[in-house]
């Protein structure tokens, strides 16, 4: 077979070699592939979290502060955002989040918690508000005689609201000041039965827990005067006592004229017991999304204060680790200035990409290596044919021959080019085919100058 035929059958291998120049869309393809995931993780560590909050009943204080506070998170576009559960009330709050309803929880802190719940904030602080009628009775005229709680025995103290929370801190109250609860009568009434409560003359006392300026301790305070007199407000001298013994209490004071400043009442500053009103989270939730919860709410607190003063009563909860109901550790780490950056949340998950990645691009790498095993092998078959022509080019005789040789030679170059503009070549193997193809076109140079130097002596050969 002649030289030309040898590199004839070299085209025809390129011509197969073409076949696999799809290749560049399978890179492109899994390069696409790897963005997509990329920009699917970003999305998916980026996107808001919504977290269900228990609050109730409908329509109270502490629904309309959750709700103002659910849509300060949409509005700001914020990373957590808050959809409501309403309940009956705090104690429901709280079976919703034993049930896994939901992810937090407006209660008390004297609530029975589940196991493992803890404190995220306070809003606000709920007072002890205990006075006794001056008069019996809208129609006596007789004096009551209860002047402090050591006058309570024998006598009935309604409670307002039907919690039985409440009932078990009047006892607590009772029995830290020297009085068997067991002599005092204990009545409750619906926070809507409050002109029923002060019209029963069976009852002597009363009691109320909640903020300073609720509008049940102000309405019953009020009515109280209408019927039965100016109302005798009555001290918890043990206060500080009560809260050493049970740390769910808090001692605080009353201040004078809290409930009315003409006439003043009370007319002088008074010991009290105060409980904590909170959102709670179980600790299962994860530490840096209640953190941002936390940092979230307290930034868009002096904001809402403007609309709602109730919410500047929000308060950071005791992060100590020995605290009747301790800080959610995610809270704490943002009120202590430990919170997890961004790079400490996400660097395990970062190097993984990163590692993916590698992993990814390496097997990319040998998919476009492998997929243009043709093409290498041609180049180097293009450049084993063009090393024999060399030799070959020496024995032709003629230049149509030499020009066909020549011909073949350019479509390697060309074949070449693609290679190497595909990437199936590196810049390595361009500059040893160029060398071999320098030495080719050498070859054909001298041997067509040889040929046409035996071309020019025929004609004297023949006259000689």
């Amino acid at each position: 077979m002649s030289s030309s035929d040898d590199l004839t059958g070299a085209g025809d291998l390129s011509r197969g070699g073409r076949k696999n120049r799809s290749s560049p869309f399978l890179v492109l393809a899994a390069g696409l592939l790897v963005f997509a995931a990329a920009i699917g993780i970003a999305l998916l560590v980026m996107r808001p979290t919504t977290l269900r909050i228990a609050v109730g009943p409908s329509g109270s204080d502490d629904q309309t502060l959750i709700q103002a506070l659910a849509q300060s998170f949409a509005r700001d576009g914020n990373s957590i955002r808050l959809s409501l559960v309403t309940t009956a009330g705090p104690l429901d709050s709280i079976a919703a989040l034993r049930a896994h309803k939901a992810d937090l929880a407006v209660a008390r802190g004297d609530e029975e918690m589940p196991d493992g719940t803890e404190s995220v904030a306070i809003l606000r602080k709920n007072f002890v508000v205990l006075w006794a009628a001056s008069r019996k009775g809208s129609g006596k005229q007789a004096k009551s005689k209860i002047k402090g709680i050591d006058d309570l025995p024998g006598h009935r103290v309604a409670v307002v609201g039907r919690t039985q929370v409440n009932v078990t801190l009047l006892r607590v109250i009772l029995k830290e000041s020297g009085v068997d609860p067991e002599k005092v009568a204990i009545t409750q009434f619906n926070t809507n039965q409050v002109a029923e409560m002060v019209r029963d003359s069976s009852v002597d006392a009363f009691m109320t827990v909640g903020p300073l300026d609720s509008k049940v301790t102000s309405e019953a305070i009020v009515a109280t005067t209408r019927a039965r007199g100016e109302p005798v407000f009555l001290p918890i001298d043990v206060s500080e006592a009560i809260a050493s013994r049970h740390p769910l209490y808090e001692s605080e004071e009353i201040p004078g004229s809290a409930f009315s400043s003409s006439p003043a009442r009370p007319d002088d500053k008074i010991e009290t017991v105060a409980v904590n009103h909170l959102i709670v989270a179980p600790k299962s939730l994860s530490d840096g999304t209640v953190a941002t919860f936390t940092r979230q709410l307290f930034a868009a607190r002096p904001s809402l204060a403007k609309e709602m003063p109730s919410a500047a009563k929000i308060e950071k909860p005791d992060t100590d680790k020995d605290a009747a109901l301790p800080a959610h550790p995610g809270a704490a780490a943002y009120i202590d200035g430990n919170e997890r950056t961004f790079m400490d949340n996400y660097s395990d998950y970062i190097w993984a990409a990163v590692l993916l990645f590698s992993v990814l691009g390496s097997g990319v790498a040998w998919l476009r290596h492998y997929v243009k095993r043709d093409e290498r092998r041609l180049n180097i078959l293009h450049r084993e044919k063009l090393l024999a022509a060399i030799g070959l080019v020496r024995q032709i005789n003629s230049i149509e021959e030499l020009d066909a040789l020549q011909c073949e030679a350019d479509e390697f170059v060309r074949e070449t080019l693609e290679c190497y503009d595909d990437g199936a070549i590196e810049q390595g193997d361009l500059a040893a085919y160029s060398l071999v193809l320098d030495q080719f076109h050498n070859a054909v140079v001298d041997r067509r100058a040889a040929l046409g130097a035996t071309a020019a002596n025929l004609p004297r050969m023949r006259v000689g």
